[in-house]
């Protein structure tokens, strides 16, 4: 199985299902592998340092040492990002610059991997006519595909097969991982895991991110398919994982 290069999108089925993590995963294995990484958040949003609030670039970063992270625009409200920007008073997201900008910084590595705010087709910018954009468009207009992050729990076959749907009506090229498999899973879980789509290419252990980072970066590898870099051809038999 050869593995994705160029642009690749990174998405979740909600918000909160561990795109970060898996995005930081995809990018250490990427690295590891000897391939020249950037990882870019077009809109970062809602992050108060006063809290002990981390930027996700900068969790990738600590976690993935990638050559490039970047954030192109941060919004201080946790809202969607073209909201986020209306409640700051601030100049939206405009598609065509944010896609200027990944492009150029594609030119210098392999792999670009482009990580979303919340789902597939949250509003992240307004075009000049006022029309809202998603990462959707994105994907369409760069003709990249997209990893799909998914929840371990109840409600992910719903959420899951909705993101696939509306990718596969823009064909966008899909990947699904579990970004968060639970240290004690329940019947729901393994349930779920059997049901979710056939090609699964990663599952995480819950607390990965938590994990120290030299001891994530050499285990990422293990967490994903050869399609993401890794070297688990099948991700489903992954479900003891924990966090040591």
């Amino acid at each position: 199985m050869t593995a994705l290069t160029g642009i690749v999108l990174v998405t979740g089925t909600d918000t909160g299902v561990g795109k970060t993590i898996t995005t930081a995963a995809i990018a250490a294995a990427a690295t590891a592998s000897g391939v020249r990484t950037a990882v870019v958040k077009p809109a970062q949003t809602g992050i108060d340092p006063s809290y002990g609030e981390v930027p996700d670039m900068a969790v990738v970063a600590r976690l993935a040492a990638p050559a490039t992270t970047v954030t192109l625009a941060e919004y201080p409200d946790p809202l969607a990002p073209t909201a986020a920007a209306r409640v700051a008073g601030l100049p939206p997201l405009d598609m065509f610059t944010i896609i200027d900008q990944v492009k150029g910084i594609a030119a210098e590595h392999e792999l670009t991997l482009v990580e979303g705010a919340g789902g597939l087709l949250v509003p992240m910018g307004l075009h000049p006519g006022g029309a809202t954009w998603s990462l959707a468009d994105v994907a369409v207009a760069l003709s990249a595909p997209a990893v799909v992050v998914a929840r371990a729990g109840l409600g992910t076959l719903n959420h899951t097969a909705l993101t696939l749907e509306a990718m596969a009506r823009r064909n966008i090229a899909g990947r699904v991982v579990i970004g968060s498999w639970p240290s004690r899973p329940e019947l729901v879980h393994f349930a779920n895991l059997s049901d979710l789509p056939e090609d699964l290419d990663g599952l995480l252990p819950e607390g990965a991110g938590n994990i120290e980072p030299g001891v994530f970066r050499r285990s990422a590898p293990g967490w994903l398919s050869p399609a993401l870099y890794g070297d688990c051809d099948d991700p489903r038999t992954l479900t003891d994982l924990d966090e040591d």
